[in-house]
């Protein structure tokens, strides 16, 4: 027969003859086999190896992964990037600067770092520095204890898989004195990279199950994409809940039982989430409503998840932050004794804004002891979190004291910054609602104003024109025209038929009104453009 074979970039002719001639079978037994030679790729014409498909491709990736997104570093932050280039290279633009209120990031948009974390964090990187008379004696005293703590000495070696034992200790100590004398033990604390890293490992415990018995999520919506991020990755349910925007972001009950009966339809909710004060909306919870969620919990057998990163940025009158733990023990052994928590705090906010570091740790109560050591042997797959960031966490829990060298400077950097942080957060509110067509509750707690914006048909109609959600057309026009770099609330959740944005209030306060102002002109623009 005669067969066409396609080669890379030709076609081979191989013709094959039959040939019938008798063979004695006993002689051809005897001949050797012949010898086994290591196949070698053919060549084309011009000596290139042919090509073959990628072994990794988009069609053969984690299917999970293709599902995630973060919108607070999406499509407007990378063009955000990209004007900043432009910029530099000399492009014209009708502004000087691309203002970049889209992230949590205290420390890029000009707050000053605490002095004393500093010192401490420079004499454990170069402990030669310990002989240096310009640093204070409480900052040497806590570097020398943290290196104590450390292998060789050195913030660069790897710690205990859990975290350094007398960091989990001064946590356990630091959650005991918020708490008002509820006791924690050092053996329930893990040091983490960061909050998120904590958030997205309990997460992966708790996932299970296939179909109707697929794990379901519970999350607030609007919502910091962390969650959303992490179920997609993990294959998890999303069950959402909405916070009432009418009612200052509050959470209701009767929503929780809600989104409860229609997710048992579809999957298994196991898991409650709640981020207080809240992100990206600013609110802050009451006790009763967290005495609330705490019942509900109890009565629906939810495990409990406690994002309180911001603990001490809380800034309304009348608001104050109630840590889960405090009050779950407060309401007696029918709660303290039965509902599953895991409560998390990170170095990146409050005062400390030390976003780089990756410092966090979480604290797990009535977890069951067999899945805690299954905790334990999962974070030990990782080695351990960074040492320079549970440092810092240590000094977050750890602060100096009265009568220490650098307790009032300390305590005057730490109040100016809060302060500063609360009259942004009313700054924000007051000329936001000044504009037509946006409306923004109190910013009571966290970094972040969640406004809502009215926009026109005939600019909706745009953004569906483009295939873009009319606030991501909103921000994205805005990011083009002013330079301020927002993140549409499309990228947080919200309900159908409503716009918002998030933008944080960490700018410098001058450069913060002149943002606004800019903001409040562009929305009046826009708004007559599309009218």
């Amino acid at each position: 027969f005669v067969a066409l074979m396609k080669g890379y970039n030709h076609f081979t002719l191989i013709i094959i003859f039959e040939l019938k001639v008798p063979v004695n079978r006993k002689t051809l037994s005897s001949i050797p086999a012949p010898r086994s030679e290591p196949t070698q790729p053919t060549m084309s014409q011009n000596g290139a190896l042919p090509r073959h498909e990628k072994v990794l491709t988009v069609d053969t990736m984690n299917a999970n992964v293709k599902k995630v997104e973060y919108a607070v570093r999406g499509p407007i932050v990378q063009r955000a990037v990209q004007i900043e280039k432009e910029l530099i290279e000399g492009v014209k633009k009708p502004f000087e600067e691309v203002i970049k209120a889209n992230i949590g990031d205290a420390h890029a948009m000009g707050q000053r770092p605490i002095t004393f974390f500093r010192q401490v964090m420079a004499l454990c990187a170069y402990p030669k520095l310990l002989d240096d008379n310009k640093f204070p004696e409480d900052a040497k005293n806590r570097a020398k204890r943290i290196l104590h703590a450390c292998g060789g000495n050195s913030i660069g070696a790897y710690t205990t898989s859990q975290g350094i034992e007398c960091v989990r200790q001064d946590i356990a100590n630091y959650i005991k004195r918020r708490d008002g004398g509820v006791p924690s033990d050092p053996d329930n604390i893990y040091l983490s990279t960061g909050a998120s890293d904590g958030i997205a490992t309990v997460l992966k415990l708790l996932t299970a199950g296939e179909g109707r018995t697929r794990t379901g999520v519970m999350i607030s919506i609007p919502q910091y994409p962390l969650y959303s991020a992490a179920i997609a990755e993990l294959g998890a349910v999303q069950v959402n809940y909405y916070l009432n925007e009418e009612k200052c972001w509050s959470l209701d009950i009767s929503e929780l039982e809600r989104s409860l009966k229609a997710a048992r339809e579809y999957c298994n909710p196991r898991v409650l989430c709640i981020i207080n004060p809240g992100n990206p909306t600013g609110q802050v919870q009451s006790r009763q409503c967290i005495e609330d969620v705490i019942r509900f919990v109890a009565k629906e057998n939810l495990f409990l998840m406690a994002d309180e990163v911001y603990q001490d940025n809380v800034y309304a009158e009348g608001c104050e932050f109630h840590s889960f733990k405090k009050l779950l023990f407060e309401m007696g052994p029918e709660y303290s004794n039965k509902v599953e928590l895991v409560s998390f705090h990170s170095t990146s906010k409050c005062y400390m804004g030390e976003c780089g570091f990756r410092g966090g740790y979480m604290e797990v109560i009535n977890m069951d002891p067999d899945v805690k050591a299954q905790l334990t042997k999962l974070v030990s797959v990782r080695l351990c979190p960074p040492a320079p960031g549970q440092a810092l966490m240590d000094l977050v829990v750890n602060p100096p004291q009265p009568g220490e060298p650098s307790y009032n400077a300390f305590i005057k950097e730490r109040t100016d910054v809060l302060s500063d942080l609360a009259e942004k957060a009313k700054l924000t509110e007051e000329i936001l609602n000044t504009v037509p067509g946006i409306s923004c509750n109190p910013v009571q707690g966290a970094m972040y104003s969640f406004p809502r914006i009215d926009l026109p048909e005939r600019a909706i109609k745009e953004a569906k024109a483009r295939s873009q959600a009319p606030d991501m057309f909103y921000c994205m026009t805005l990011l083009e025209e002013t330079g301020i770099c927002l993140v549409p609330g499309s990228g947080f959740g919200q309900k159908d038929g409503t716009y918002h944005f998030r933008m944080t209030i960490l700018p410098p306060t001058e450069k913060l009104k002149i943002m606004l102002n800019k903001l409040k002109e562009f929305h009046q623009k826009f708004t007559q453009q599309y009218s």
